[in-house]
């Protein structure tokens, strides 16, 4: 679940995209990147750390051009490693290309396995490396940019959202099912913008235009948008995770406020599973609005059980357990004078491997609490995600081995209840047939081996629209 930019036709490109990046970086915290396109070449860099670690003046300087893409990253698929960190850049027959990557392929080993056949030395373990060696090798065989991409998405099979430079010029493609989300802006100055998430827009102060369409390609370039519809789709598969916690709270994705979804779980989890209780609290900050939500409904006090450090990173999308554990006494401390002897209800986005809930938990009931209900947002994730998100195994997964009432026991809460999925299903306010519930049902939207498939019907379209000037 990585977060990605790019921006054209704007002086001092690397700014903007520092700030486009900065407004993305609760969707990467291990590394950032920042390419541009000065005319004639690509000024590079990257490097381990948030993107204020990674950037200063200095180097933004020396960033020059009008065009450029950038990346924040988590990984998922290929490790942590340097040679994994985006942009990925490469060089062939006279041309340029650097592209960055949000999403998981399901199809990796067997494209990289076909692609060494062919000859292609793959420098990288991500996946990200694949689609490039697709584009690259459809690009040298003198189709155009238009048809490598629609090669390239026949050939791939997974989540993705892409933004690539090609010889300075700016393109995008999204999987046909919209798993991953990403959005297009127009810029005050005339320049274009396009970001995994809306706020990358607010950043920059861009006006969003619209979500680039599932199964969409589009080119930037002279001030118009070139949009050509690649796949069609009989229904969609949004990530429903992009909803509990991945997106930022005042993000807009595909049409849906984030902060309204969140506070809506909370509401019909009051309605759901009421408690008799002093306070409600979230576990900042993905509990938020949905702790807002349960207040309300429930007529239960909203005050602050938890305080966050707000120099830490998030903890789940850390890169170890370890690190999650030791992560969480520095990023969160109880309010003693809030919980001491008190009833509290505690509002968290979801529960993974639950060892995380277990010391929240730990820390208020050291500090006091009578009573610790806790109530997610989110109902039990039982089974791994291919497509992006850090659970990949069952084991991995309490809820996958644990009912409700073992979890509850085993994190040692006074009570323990999750939203249903209908529940779920009803705060976002998109048609089931519309949403990846594979993390919560074990149902996919694309074929996975030894997984059951919830076919959507993918298909090729041949659409190409007249240029629009915006």
């Amino acid at each position: 679940m990585c977060g990605i930019a790019g921006i054209t036709d704007t002086p001092n490109v690397s700014v903007s995209l520092y700030w486009a990046l900065y407004a993305l970086q609760h969707r990467g915290q291990e590394s950032a990147g920042i390419f541009t396109y000065d005319g004639k070449s690509v000024q590079k860099h990257k490097g381990y750390g948030l993107v204020s670690e990674v950037f200063n003046g200095p180097i933004l300087e020396s960033l020059a051009g009008k065009t450029g893409i950038g990346h924040v990253r988590y990984p998922t698929t290929g490790g942590s490693k340097p040679e994994n960190i985006q942009p990925f850049h490469f060089m062939f027959r006279g041309h340029v290309l650097s592209l960055v990557h949000n999403g998981n392929l399901v199809n990796t080993n067997e494209l990289r396995y076909e692609y060494e056949g062919r000859g292609h030395i793959f420098s990288t373990t991500s996946d990200t490396e694949v689609i490039a060696a697709i584009l690259a090798n459809e690009i040298i065989h003198d189709h155009t940019p238009d048809e490598a991409v629609s090669y390239c998405m026949r050939m791939i099979r997974g989540s993705y959202a892409v933004i690539f430079m090609l010889d300075g010029i700016l393109y995008a493609f999204r999987d046909p099912l919209g798993i991953k989300p990403l959005c297009l802006g127009k810029i005050e100055n005339g320049g274009f913008i396009l970001a995994s998430e809306s706020v990358a827009l607010d950043s920059v102060g861009a006006i969003f235009v619209r979500d680039v369409v599932p199964g969409e390609s589009v080119r930037l370039e002279d001030g118009t948008v070139y949009s050509r519809k690649m796949m069609k789709a009989k229904s969609c598969a949004h990530c429903v995770f992009e909803y509990i916690y991945f997106a930022r709270a005042d993000s807009i994705i595909d049409g849906v406020s984030v902060y309204d979804v969140r506070r809506r779980t909370g509401e019909l989890l009051a309605k759901q599973a009421p408690a008799i209780a002093d306070l409600i609290s979230p576990v900042p900050d993905s509990g938020t609005a949905a702790a807002t939500g349960y207040s309300r409904e429930s007529r239960i006090p909203f005050r602050e059980a938890l305080i966050k450090n707000r120099y830490t990173g998030r903890t789940f999308i850390m890169p170890s357990q370890e690190k999650r554990e030791i992560a969480v006494r520095m990023k969160l401390n109880p309010v003693r004078g809030h919980i001491k002897d008190k009833s509290v209800v505690l509002v968290d986005d979801s529960i993974v491997r639950g060892t995380t809930s277990k010391k929240i938990l730990s820390l208020v009931r050291e500090f006091g609490a009578k009573e610790i209900h806790l109530r997610i947002a989110s109902p039990q994730i039982i089974a791994p995600c291919y497509l992006g998100t850090d659970f990949p195994t069952r084991r991995e997964l309490i809820a996958s081995k644990k009912s409700v009432a073992e979890v509850e026991k085993e994190i040692q809460a006074t009570s323990l209840a999750h939203i249903s999925l209908e529940g779920l299903i009803e705060a976002i306010g998109i048609p089931r047939e519309d949403l990846c519930l594979g993390c919560l049902t074990g149902k996919y939207p694309v074929a996975i081996e030894g997984e059951e498939e919830e076919k959507r019907g993918i298909s090729m379209v041949d659409s190409y629209s007249c240029p629009a000037k915006l």
